[in-house]
C-alpha cells in the first residue's frame, strides 16, 4: 500500500516539477533583469533586444512597467512597483520596497527601444489583429537585431497576408545587411511593397553614401519605380476624393442659394452668415449634451442638425418679412441690404459668442477614417458630409418636385401673377421658400463644423464659390448645381496639386468667366415659354 502511494505521489510531483522548470527555462533572470534596467543606454539597448528576442513571456511585463515608469533599483536588485505594493522583478515575489530605492530614467531612446520590443513581442501573439499591429509599428523601427524574432514569426504565421507583409518586413532589415546577396535579394522583395514607409528605405539606400554596389543599386531602382507607381493610384484616388468632398460641402452651401438666388431671383450676401448660424447652433447644442447629456454625448450631432436647420430657417423667415419682402425686384438694393444684414449678423455673434474661434468636436464614431490603401485614408467625417449632401439633395428634390409647397413655389417663380389669381398667398410662399433656402444654408454650417473651424467669419469663406456654383450650374436648377459643386471641387483640387492653391483659385474663376460668356444659361438652362427664357 505505501508503494503505491509513492508511486501516486510521483506522478502528481513529476509534471508539477516539469512545469516549474519550464517557466524558470523562460523567466526572465535576475542578471537580465539588472542589464535591461541599470547601466549605459548601449548596454541596456542591447539586453532589451536580447530579452525581446528570445519570446520570454515575462519579458512585455517588464518592458510595460518600465514604460510606466513603475521599475525603480537598490543597489544590484530592481522592483516593480504597483501601488503601495513592490516585487521583485525577476522572481516576482513580493518584497519590502528599501528606502533608498530609486527610479529607472529612461531616456527618449529608451522608449522608443522599448516601444519596439513591445512590438516585435506582438509578433508572436496568437491574435491575427495584434500580430498586424505589431507589423505595422516594426515597419518604422526593425533593425538587424530583431530579424530572429521576425524569422522566428514568419515560420509560425499562417495567415497568409500577414506572411507577406512578414516577409516585406524582413527584406527591409535585410536591405541594410552586410551581404551583397542578401541585400540584393531583399531589393527584389521590396518591389512588391505597397508602403509608402517602403519607398523612403528606398530612397534613404540610394542616396550617394548609401548603397555602393551597381547591380543592387540598379535593383533598388527598379523597386522603387514599381512602388512608385502603386503609391500613384492612391494619391490620384485621394485627389478624386478631396475633391468630391470640397465638392458635397459647395453643395450643401449652394443648395440653399439655389431656392434663394435661383428660385427667387434674391441676391442673398448674407446667405454665407445664416450658414455660420447653423454652425453656431451646433455648438451650442454641444455643449448642452456635454453639460445635461454626457453619457450620449456622441450622438449630439443628430439633435444639432434640426436645430441648426430651425435656428437658419428662423433668421431667414426674419429677414424676408422684415427686409427683403419690399425688395423683390431690385437686385441692387436686395444686395446692398443683404451685405449690411450679413455685418450685423456677424457683429451679433461676436458679442455673444467672442471674436475666436470656438471648438466642436466630432462624436467618436464620426473620428478616425477607412484605410483604404496604404497611402490613403478616408476620413469619416468626409464620408458622412458626402453621405449626408446626398440626403439633403434628395429631400429637396422630393419637396420641390413632389410635395404641395414645392409645387406652390414653382408656380410663384414661374407666373407671380397667374399664381396670385389662382389662390395662391405668394407673401406666405415667398416667406416659406426663403426660410427652407436659410435651413439649408444652416444645415451646410452645420456639417462644416464637423471639419473646419467655426467662428464669425465662417460664411465668408464659401460665398462667392457658392454664387459660382450656382451660376455655373444653371440659376435656378438642382440638378446643374450638382454638377456644378462637385465639378468644381474636383476640378479646384486637381489644380491645385499642379499650381497650388492661389493660382487653382484664379484658374477655376478665369474658367468660370469663359464658361459664362460662351453659355450664359449655365449647364442647364431654365425650360419656359417665354421669350426671355
Amino acid at each position: 500500500m505505501p508503494s503505491s502511494w509513492c508511486q501516486a505521489l510521483i506522478r502528481l510531483l513529476v509534471p508539477i516539477s516539469l512545469a516549474l522548470a519550464a517557466v524558470s527555462a523562460h523567466a526572465l533572470s535576475a542578471d537580465q533583469v539588472r542589464a535591461m534596467a541599470i547601466g549605459e543606454s548601449d548596454a541596456r539597448s542591447a539586453a532589451i533586444a536580447q530579452a525581446a528576442t528570445s519570446g520570454d513571456p515575462k519579458a512585455p511585463e517588464f518592458f510595460q512597467a518600465l514604460l510606466d515608469d513603475a521599475v525603480k533599483v537598490a543597489g544590484d536588485k530592481v522592483f516593480i512597483v504597483t501601488g503601495d505594493k513592490a516585487r521583485d522583478a525577476a522572481s516576482g515575489a513580493e518584497v519590502a520596497l528599501p528606502a533608498d530605492a530609486e527610479d529607472v530614467v529612461n531616456s527618449n531612446r529608451m522608449r522608443r527601444e522599448l516601444e519596439g520590443a513591445l512590438a516585435s513581442l506582438k509578433l508572436l501573439s496568437p491574435d491575427a489583429v495584434q500580430r498586424a499591429a505589431a507589423i505595422k509599428e516594426m515597419r518604422d523601427s526593425a533593425d538587424e537585431a530583431k530579424l530572429p524574432l521576425i524569422e522566428k514569426a514568419l515560420a509560425a504565421e499562417t495567415d497568409p497576408r500577414l506572411k507577406g507583409e512578414l516577409d516585406l518586413l524582413r527584406a527591409a532589415v535585410l536591405i541594410s545587411s552586410s551581404d551583397k546577396a542578401k541585400r540584393l535579394d531583399a531589393a527584389r522583395s521590396l518591389a512588391h511593397s505597397h508602403q509608402p514607409a517602403t519607398k523612403t528605405l528606398l530612397l534613404e539606400r540610394l542616396k550617394p553614401d548609401g548603397e555602393t554596389e551597381v547591380d543592387v543599386r540598379a535593383q533598388l531602382q527598379i523597386a522603387l519605380a514599381a512602388i512608385e507607381s502603386r503609391l500613384a493610384w492612391g494619391e490620384r484616388l485621394g485627389v478624386v476624393f478631396t475633391g468630391a468632398s470640397l465638392g458635397s460641402i459647395l453643395l450643401l452651401v449652394a443648395l440653399g442659394l439655389a431656392i434663394t438666388y435661383g428660385l427667387m431671383g434674391v441676391i442673398n450676401m448674407a446667405h454665407g452668415e445664416l450658414m455660420m448660424i447653423g454652425a453656431y447652433a451646433t455648438y451650442v447644442v454641444q455643449n448642452v449634451f456635454k453639460a445635461h447629456l454626457a453619457g450620449v454625448f456622441d450622438w449630439y450631432i443628430v439633435a444639432a442638425i434640426p436645430a441648426a436647420f430651425l435656428a437658419s430657417a428662423l433668421v431667414g423667415a426674419a429677414l424676408e418679412r422684415s427686409v427683403i419682402r419690399w425688395l423683390y425686384g431690385r437686385p441692387l438694393e436686395t444686395l446692398l441690404a443683404t451685405w449690411g444684414i450679413s455685418l450685423v449678423l456677424m457683429q451679433g455673434v461676436r458679442t455673444l459668442f467672442g471674436a475666436q474661434n470656438v471648438q466642436v468636436e466630432n462624436p467618436s464614431w464620426l473620428s478616425g477614417g477607412v484605410q483604404a490603401l496604404s497611402n490613403l485614408t478616408l476620413p469619416f467625417n468626409r464620408i458622412a458630409i458626402i453621405g449626408f449632401a446626398a440626403l439633403v439633395l434628395a429631400g429637396l428634390a422630393f419637396m420641390v418636385a413632389r410635395t404641395r409647397l414645392g409645387l406652390f413655389v414653382r408656380g410663384v417663380t414661374q407666373n407671380r401673377p397667374m399664381a396670385a389669381c389662382m389662390g395662391v398667398n405668394t407673401a406666405r410662399v415667398d416667406t416659406y421658400a426663403f426660410a427652407l433656402g436659410s435651413g439649408i444654408a444652416g444645415l451646410a454650417g452645420c456639417a462644416l463644423s464637423q471639419v473646419g473651424n467655426v467662428g464669425p467669419d465662417l460664411g465668408q469663406g464659401y460665398i462667392v464659390d457658392s454664387f459660382m456654383v450656382v451660376v455655373l450650374g444653371g440659376v435656378g436648377q438642382l440638378a446643374g448645381t450638382v454638377y456644378a459643386a462637385l465639378g468644381l471641387g474636383v476640378l479646384n483640387k486637381l489644380l491645385e496639386g499642379w499650381a497650388g492653391a492661389v493660382l487653382a483659385k484664379i484658374m477655376v474663376l478665369v474658367f468660370i468667366v469663359v464658361f459664362i460668356q460662351k453659355r450664359p444659361q449655365g449647364l442647364f438652362a431654365m425650360k419656359g415659354r417665354s421669350a426671355e427664357a
